[in-house]
């Protein structure tokens, strides 16, 4: 019974979260709701589609310009489609919070 806990606890503990790539990524120049470095989420989520958002994450240099930017300084991050998935969906759950 205590391995079955242990096991179910470990598997759990090392899901990968939205919050968890946001952790790893994203924290040094974004917050959820203050501006920081970079624009907070709930600006970014009010403004752009799930898509628009993995664009830009995926590859901001050649999106910066479609998004009416003059340049961009967002990192080049190499996420899997599932963090990036994750980031998106965790990104869009600001959408409307101050």
């Amino acid at each position: 019974m205590i391995f079955i806990l242990l096991f179910t606890t470990s598997i759990f503990a090392n899901e990968l979260t939205g919050e968890k790539v946001f952790k790893t990524y994203c924290w040094g120049c974004h917050h959820q709701t203050a501006m920081a470095f970079g624009p907070p989420f709930n600006e970014i989520a009010n403004k752009r589609t799930k898509a628009e958002i993995e664009a830009y994450i995926a590859s901001p240099k050649s999106m910066y310009e479609a998004f009416g930017y003059k340049r961009t300084v967002m990192t080049q991050l190499h996420l899997s489609a599932k963090e990036l998935d994750l980031i998106s969906d965790y990104i869009l759950s600001f959408k409307g919070k101050k």
